[in-house]
């Protein structure tokens, strides 16, 4: 299978430009910046007579601004993102005692993931009548411990 370098290093570019400038955009610098800009603007709101075009400039600056930034965001959203579901799984496939059907939950159907909420409201459940929050680990091991103290009862 070939590689092709240049979409790789066109990739590789755009993520790292896009990572310093969704960066930079969180800084007090970049604040600084858009305000000096809106203050210029604003200043100059007599020179131009308070004018349609005056306003546009603004209105129009702003729009491309906020556009281009929308897709920035999403894309970092997006990144940390996976990148927590990825250290989420690795925990859980770690752990000995954690149930390794939740790896990878986030592509689960809306179906699977109500039906994994009704488990784990069940184990909650258990957990609260056992007065035991941190004893189990799974569903099934809450159900054979709720069974084995209800015969202990009987």
């Amino acid at each position: 299978m070939a590689v092709d370098f240049t979409s790789t290093a066109r990739s590789n570019f755009f993520a790292r430009f896009a990572g310093a400038v969704t960066a930079w955009s969180g800084t007090t610098q970049a604040f600084c910046l858009a305000l000096g800009i809106v203050l210029a603007w604003a200043g100059t709101g007599p020179l131009f007579h308070y004018s349609e075009t005056w306003q546009l400039v603004i209105n129009t600056g702003t729009t491309i601004v906020t556009f281009l930034m929308v897709f920035l965001i999403q894309r970092a959203q997006n990144k940390d993102s996976l990148v927590l579901h990825l250290k989420l799984n690795e925990l859980i496939a770690a752990h000995k005692g954690a149930s390794n059907r939740l790896i990878n939950a986030q592509d689960f159907s809306e179906q699977e993931i109500n039906l994994l909420h009704g488990y784990f409201s069940l184990l909650a459940e258990k957990a609260r009548q056992d007065h035991d929050l941190g004893r189990m680990h799974s569903v099934e091991e809450a159900e054979e411990n709720h069974q084995e103290k209800q015969k202990a009862h009987r």
